[in-house]
């Protein structure tokens, strides 16, 4: 896979006119009202806005419009908290049988692993309890006859709280020690304890280190209360997390509206369910990646993009780093660089997103987010997630990048292996 044909539309590109930045009313326009509806994944307020935004959508000319129904399960909680607790207790009862202990610990271990990685996951299957709807927003803009599509996708549902997200010592450690987050190119891991509690109770089980094993029981046991607060929360606002991302979506419909390119269909595409580890992607993919070629269509995911700086990530993934697409972020670099965009480069994340969905089946893609000067995100998962606190600047230079791709990605040629 060559980059060469992204520059050449780049050079040509560069004639053009700069990319618009949405104004901080316009944006709020969108922010504002969506982040006064509690939107767990599934919920009634996901199916409103839903709605809501297809309806923007609409508004602004964009062809059909629809609200898409997809089965989903409400939470990554319940079968990941479940899993911790039967580890804990194999734990805590391995001295009645350690091989039972063992193979049970290590089952919870290889169970969570798995469902956070976007695998089988099959313990949702029997512990995710009943598969409700998700609700995805799909709309079309652009050029309907182009060859080649760009997917910008975003998830408009919000996450649950809990005391695992207080930031304050991530702060603490940030201001105490700045040269260690010079440093950071990824956060930390936050998934590995989770994984990590079972797998030494299936250690110390088998081997009969008992410290191994208390060790274990511990972390399972604190994971297992984090998953169970986590679980009977309430929504936080998400006005970051991300209808920042939804006020990405409008806005380019704005543009595209306004200002028509052709030779590239946009498809713009509001998740819901993503925090519920990207069940509503998940079903967008069922339902369209088979009509979407991979050698003519890139994803762009726009996920929590309020924090002050834009970043897209080199690579993503709770346990094992997945890299995105080099040649199509080198173009979204050079489309930065043109219109004067700050975008930070050479990160990776130990989360996930939408994006990892699209990565994961073949296409190339890229995912813009955005981090505060302390490499954090500002309100991650709280109540104080407020339009108040969202950098609109930082909303507005994405808005212009995503435009600008699609721009270059209208005159980009594609060989058989990409750009």
């Amino acid at each position: 896979m060559t980059s060469r044909g992204g520059n050449d539309a780049l050079r040509g590109h560069s004639r053009r006119k700069r990319s618009r930045r949405p104004s901080e009313a316009e944006l709020r326009a969108v922010i504002e009202p969506l982040a006064k509806i509690e939107r767990l994944p599934t919920s009634a307020g996901e199916r409103e806005a839903a709605q809501r935004i297809a309806e923007m959508l609409r508004e602004l000319g964009a062809r059909d419009a629809v609200v898409e129904e997809e089965p989903a399960y409400t939470s990554y909680a319940r079968p990941i908290g479940t899993l911790t607790a039967i580890a804990t207790v194999a734990g805590l009862l391995a001295g009645r049988s350690r091989v039972s202990a063992t193979l049970v610990a290590a089952a919870a271990a290889l169970g969570i692993a798995d469902d956070i990685s976007y695998r089988g996951q099959y313990a949702r299957r029997v512990l995710g309890g009943r598969r409700r709807s998700a609700y995805n927003v799909v709309a079309s803009v652009g050029d309907p006859d182009a060859a080649r599509t760009l997917v910008v996708t975003a998830h408009h549902d919000a996450a649950p709280t809990g005391a695992v997200f207080d930031e304050r010592a991530a702060r603490w450690l940030a201001t105490r020690y700045p040269h260690l987050v010079d440093k950071a190119s990824e956060n930390p891991p936050l998934w590995w304890p989770v994984v990590a509690g079972p797998a030494l109770i299936a250690l110390g089980a088998a081997t009969g280190a008992n410290g191994v094993r208390r060790a274990g029981i511990g972390l399972a046991a604190v994971s297992t209360a984090a998953f169970t607060q986590i679980g009977r929360s309430r929504a936080v606002p998400g006005a970051n997390d991300n209808l920042s991302g939804v006020a990405v979506l409008v806005a380019l419909a704005a543009t595209l509206r306004d200002e028509p390119v052709a030779g590239v269909r946009v498809l713009l595409v509001s998740a819901g369910a993503e925090e519920a580890l990207q069940e509503g992607i998940r079903g967008f993919a069922r339902r369209h990646f088979p009509e979407l070629d991979r050698e003519r269509t890139w994803f762009l995911n726009v996920d929590t993009v309020g924090s002050g700086n834009l970043v897209l990530l080199e690579a993503e993934g709770p346990l094992h780093m997945e890299p995105y697409d080099v040649p199509f972020n080198n173009l979204l670099s050079e489309c930065a660089t043109r219109n004067d965009i700050a975008v930070l480069t050479g990160l990776r994340s130990r989360s996930s997103t939408d994006g990892v969905v699209p990565n994961r089946h073949g296409y190339p893609t890229a995912t813009l987010v955005s981090i505060d000067d302390q490499k954090l995100i500002p309100h991650y998962h709280l109540h104080t997630d407020l339009p108040e606190h969202v950098d609109y600047d930082c909303v507005a230079d994405a808005c212009a990048l995503a435009e600008a791709a699609a721009r270059a990605l209208s005159q980009v040629e594609p060989p058989a292996t990409g750009l």
